[in-house]
């Protein structure tokens, strides 16, 4: 009597075997790909510290100085790309490059230091330049984007980064409008390119125009795209400038959650929807919305009340303000690694247009109403 076989190597066995060894070869190269940008997170802030030193005393000691950490995060990103492409690796790892995480994570934890509280000084002021700069900026780009036929979603997330905080608001919008990879390193390349030069050329402008220490706080606050950049330029001028840029600019980053609001109800009902299509419903309407505004703005509420009530509320903050920093490396370094100069060829020279006229217009409307504003304003002994 012939025994059964106990072992039947079948088709579907040898399926399920393959797909086992293809998850944990995926996986295995996803944790690569995040090691990578570790290391170049690492490398990051290694960098950030240790330049202003090598500089010092030297012709470029300023400028080290001022120089913010997604500049060299970008940068050895765009590196590391080129070298991995060239090896045959990119794609390979491009599961561990978490842009979306690592911006995310980051952008809850930076609702954390966003004291609602601090704005009460200059809560007035800051508040109505932020809404009417963010308007009347955020139109101009819009309307202009429309003009020179941009595709809606890269429209708007050059209108979002020029109008409120550059790349924060990119990706905001970005999460918001469900735009590519690619639009999105665009958008981040324009905000650092247009925001370094800013650094210097708005606090000589303002020593220029003759502006006081607080009109000119208001102005580099208003202007710039970026928070660290803002922190540079205004410290540049002085404590006074630099505490108004500094109010300016967060009251500015506390409207990210609202123009994302914003973009996900146009999209949803006008961009994407198709003609004699029903409305959107409640559900298909919260699917869409970034849910990382949601913590956000429960990060910038928790924030608030802790600094007021804890014993070591400000210690506290400070470690998750490094902590953010670290989250936002990574994705910087991400970027540069997910980097397409397909993405770029394809856009062309448009929104480069786009994001330098809307960058005059947000000069010229910001000086103004820091003028009016903030003319007469004096910050509390």
């Amino acid at each position: 009597m012939t025994e059964p076989d106990t072992h039947t190597d079948t088709t579907a066995d040898r399926q399920d075997r393959a797909a086992w060894i293809s998850r944990v070869s995926g996986r295995t190269l996803a944790a690569a790909g995040v090691a990578v940008a570790v290391v170049l997170g690492a490398l990051t802030r290694l960098l950030e510290q240790q330049v202003p030193e090598w500089a010092e005393g030297g012709p470029f000691e300023r400028v080290a100085g001022s120089i913010e950490f997604p500049v060299y995060a970008i940068a050895l990103g765009l590196l590391g790309n080129l070298i991995l492409s060239r090896t045959g690796w990119r794609d390979r790892l491009s599961g561990g490059f978490r842009t979306e995480f690592f911006i995310k994570t980051g952008l809850v934890l930076l609702g954390a230091s966003i004291n609602l509280t601090v704005l009460v000084t200059a809560a007035g002021p800051a508040i109505l330049q932020g809404l009417l700069l963010i308007s009347i900026v955020f139109a101009f780009s819009w309307w202009i984007g429309g003009k020179l036929g941009l595709d809606e979603k890269l429209r708007a997330l050059l209108s979002a980064a020029v109008s409120i905080c550059g790349v924060s608001a990119a990706i905001a919008a970005a999460g918001a409008v469900q735009a590519k990879r690619e639009q999105l390193a665009y958008a981040a390349s324009l905000v650092i390119v247009f925001a370094l030069p800013s650094i210097f050329l708005l606090p000589w402008l303002a020593g220029v125009f003759g502006l006081s220490d607080v009109v000119a706080g208001a102005w580099i606050g208003g202007n710039i795209d970026t928070t660290a950049a803002v922190a540079a330029s205004g410290a540049i001028l002085g404590d006074e400038a630099l505490q108004i840029a500094t109010i300016v600019k967060t009251t500015q980053n506390a409207l990210i959650g609202f123009v994302a609001v914003a973009l996900t109800a146009y999209f949803a009902l006008r961009v994407e929807r198709k003609p004699g299509a029903a409305r959107p419903s409640v559900r298909e309407f919260w699917e869409r919305f970034p849910k990382f505004v949601l913590g956000f703005i429960a990060a910038s509420v928790i924030g608030t009340l802790w600094v007021r009530f804890a014993a070591d509320g400000k210690a506290d903050i400070a470690v998750i303000n490094d902590l953010r920093t670290w989250f936002l490396i990574f994705a910087f370094v991400s970027i540069g690694l997910e980097f397409s100069a397909k993405g770029l060829r394809d856009a062309g020279w448009r929104p480069i247009a786009v994001f330098g006229s809307a960058t005059v217009v947000n000069i010229v409307v910001a000086l103004g109403l820091a003028t009016i504003l903030f003319g007469n304003f004096e910050l509390p002994s």
